[in-house]
């Protein structure tokens, strides 16, 4: 057996399925989970009815590369969202399997097994996947905490000198999972100016990028051009339909940006066989060229956090993140005690933010926050916040605060 596989971690969902092992649920109320951000809200019939008149695609083997008129349809998607020049489909643009999928594999095309001892560095808390894409391909994770003192930013002198010159691949998320933090242009600008120092490769993970309040967040490619590097270099960024679209069963997203490093990846992908099914294809292209659906979908979540905010801002420190749908909550015990806390007497499922994090110079960022992500519909939600604020009332009382 490949020996990196001791190195993975179990999942924080496994993580919180023992820990939940050790109490029962009150029976009074019924389950309603905050955990996983699995979108819940409806999918678009219109994509059902595109999934169901294009079943004869199945009768076809699909290409790696993915048909034109898709990634035609997502470089026009790129352009009218970001206000950049419009992508060269052919050579800028590559369907995948969503983003998960994506990010695991590419760090098998970046990472050079021949180098002595390569660093792929990870925001943290963060995306398992990065740090499971690392150890596989060979490479040590390094982790970036990203604290509420420095606004979940970056801080890149975290790290050392020697670490820096080891670094082949860095991924960020931004929208930030769990902050919903969206990264400035003056941070992309440290940033890049690092890859061209060092040579590393970005992958810059924006399955969130839809899902905001007033204002779009700012992408990697967008934040390259205005940078004046129109041609993406050493850039990557991984987009999907899953939370813009509610359809995470589709599995279906793309990657864009740098020519050269997409190449490399397509000829990874070629012989991992991880081709787009032609049915998901059609769906897809229905999907990328409709706004209204996601803009309902955007409504949707602000009214949930608005009742969520009003409910817990009493009795928990809460403020509305730039994007996405979670909410990064600080507790007032243990993060694991709270979580498990919570199930037991309300029956409510969060995240405890240690599940999410490593300890990495000397403290576990991810300690003492839940993670709530507001995904199930508008009444279970804000039962949900209403039994959080309960539990969080109780616990007060019973420290004397």
């Amino acid at each position: 057996m490949n020996p990196d596989l001791n190195k993975l971690q179990p999942y924080p969902f496994q993580k919180l399925a023992a820990l939940f092992r050790e109490v029962t649920p009150c029976p009074d109320y019924s389950p309603v989970s905050l955990s996983i951000g699995e979108p819940k809200h409806a999918t678009p019939q219109f994509i059902r009815d595109a999934i169901a008149n294009n079943l004869d695609g199945l009768a076809n083997y699909p290409t790696t590369a993915g048909s034109d008129a898709l990634r035609s349809t997502i470089a026009q998607w790129l352009a009218r969202r970001y206000g950049i020049p419009l992508p060269d489909f052919k050579t800028q643009v590559l369907p995948v399997n969503g983003s998960r999928e994506a990010l695991f594999a590419f760090a098998q095309t970046v990472i050079d097994r021949t180098e002595a001892e390569p660093v792929v560095v990870c925001p943290n808390p963060f995306y398992q996947i990065y740090e499971g894409a690392a150890f596989l391909a060979g490479a040590t994770p390094y982790f970036l905490n990203t604290l509420p003192e420095d606004d979940f930013a970056l801080n890149f002198a975290q790290l050392p000198e020697a670490v820096w010159q080891r670094t082949r691949l860095i991924y960020v998320c931004s929208p930030g999972n769990p902050t919903g933090r969206v990264m400035p242009l003056g941070e992309w600008k440290t940033l890049f100016e690092m890859s061209d120092r060092y040579g590393f490769v970005i992958a810059s993970d924006e399955c969130y990028s839809e899902i905001y309040f007033d204002t779009p967040p700012l992408g990697a490619l967008q934040a390259a051009l205005q940078l004046g590097r129109c041609d993406y270099r050493n850039l990557v960024v991984f987009s999907s339909l899953s939370k813009r679209s509610n359809v995470p069963g589709m599995r279906s997203g793309f990657v864009a940006g740098d020519a050269k490093v997409i190449e490399k990846f397509a000829l990874y992908r070629t012989y991992h066989g991880s081709a787009m099914n032609p049915v998901i294809q059609s769906a897809s292209i229905a999907a990328w060229c409709d706004e209204t659906h996601v803009a309902e979908n955007r409504r949707l979540y602000a009214g949930k956090f608005a009742r969520v905010m009003e409910i817990l801002s009493p009795v928990l420190p809460v403020s509305l993140p730039d994007a996405g749908f979670y909410l990064w909550i600080q507790t007032p015990i243990c993060d694991a005690a709270f979580a498990q806390g919570l199930y037991r007497d309300y029956n409510v499922t969060v995240l405890p933010g240690s599940f999410l994090a490593r300890t990495a110079q000397g403290i576990n960022p991810g300690e003492h926050f839940v993670r709530l992500a507001l995904v199930a519909d508008t009444e279970q939600t804000v039962d949900a916040a209403q039994r959080i604020a309960k539990f969080t009332s109780e616990l007060s009382v019973a420290s004397g605060k």
